[in-house]
This record gives C-alpha cells, sequence and structure tokens, in this order.
C-alpha cells in the first residue's frame, strides 16, 4: 500500500468514527452506485484477466496485475456491503483460465500499447463513477469506501501515465492557444 493510501486510510478511520451513520438504510441512489460499480468492476476484471493472457511486456503485466488485484478488492468489498444491505448483485462474467501470452496469434490480440491505453481509461472512468458516487452518499461509511476506491484508481492511473510516457505511449492532445495569443518563435 502506498504511503498516500496509507494515510488515507488513518484520517478515513478518524473521520468515520466522528460520524458514524452505519445504522441508517442505504437510500436508493447508494444502492445505485454499489450495483453500478459492481457491474463495471466485474465486467473490468474479465478484461484485465484477458491482458494478462495477451501481454508479455513486463510494465504492461505489472499494470494489469495490481489493477486486478485492485478490482479483487473493491469486489470483495462491494459484495460484502451489498449483501449485508439486501442489495442485489449484478450478473458477472466467468473468470477467464490462464493462457501463454505468446501462444495467441498477434493478429487476435491487442498491442502493449493498446493494453495500457485500455487500462488507463478504465482507471479514468472507474475514478469518475467513484467520485459521483461518493458526492451522493448520505452514510459516512459508504462516501469513504468510494473515496478510498477512487483513491486507488486515481493512483493506478498516475502508475499507467508513467509507464506509457517512459514507452512513448501517452497520447497527448496539442496544446490549447487561445485566439489572439502571440505564439512563441521556433
Amino acid at each position: 500500500m502506498s504511503n498516500f493510501a496509507q494515510i488515507f486510510e488513518a484520517a478515513s478511520n478518524v473521520f468515520q468514527s466522528l460520524t458514524d451513520n452505519k445504522k441508517d438504510p442505504l437510500h436508493i441512489g447508494e444502492a445505485m452506485s454499489c450495483w453500478t460499480y459492481l457491474a463495471f468492476v466485474n465486467n473490468i476484471m474479465t478484461y484485465e484477466e484477458i491482458g494478462l493472457n495477451t501481454t508479455t511486456d513486463s510494465g504492461v503485466r505489472e499494470l494489469y496485475q495490481d489493477g486486478l488485484k485492485i478490482a479483487t478488492s473493491h469486489k470483495q468489498q462491494l459484495s460484502k456491503l451489498m449483501k449485508e444491505e439486501g442489495v442485489n448483485m449484478p450478473l458477472a462474467p466467468e473468470s477467464k483460465p490462464y493462457s501463454d501470452p505468446s501462444a495467441v496469434p498477434i493478429g487476435a490480440r491487442f498491442t502493449d500499447f493498446e493494453l495500457a491505453n485500455t487500462i488507463n481509461i478504465n482507471f479514468v472512468i472507474a475514478a469518475d463513477m467513484c467520485a459521483a458516487a461518493a458526492s451522493q452518499c448520505l452514510r459516512t461509511d459508504v462516501g469513504l469506501m468510494f473515496v478510498k476506491f477512487q483513491t486507488e484508481k486515481l493512483a493506478m492511473g498516475f502508475k499507467a501515465k508513467e509507464l506509457m510516457k517512459k514507452k512513448g505511449w501517452l497520447i497527448i492532445p496539442p496544446s490549447f492557444q487561445p485566439p489572439g495569443t502571440p505564439h512563441p518563435k521556433k
């Protein structure tokens, strides 16, 4: 666990102890946020398993292993909460069995560039989903759970961005020059 995650965990525990309202039932928005995010996590885990089955790049493998570990943790935490609260679970795809990446034909697998960019998009979408969910929560424990999930996904996004910069895979949009601003001489 990163230092930032440990600091967040400590602050979260203090905050939660001051505002513990776990006894309140989930409102419909909280239940929907849990259900929607769990459905997303279930599906992204399948994609992460496929990524692990198709890449031989050590950096991409590490990114996918870490992403799968975090997704598994989120799934476990959400499933536990939803069972305790009586919220139905979304359907989940079957786990993918391990396969040897070198046995997958080149035309049938994603490139490492595609895998890195796609998992980075997952981290961005997940962080946005978690931010929206946290902002709608009235229950402190559920809101803090989503803030924790968001923090973990943001940390993974930073890790992905560093790998993508190092490999030359980061897609950078052009600089914005408002109309009328002087352009630097080359």
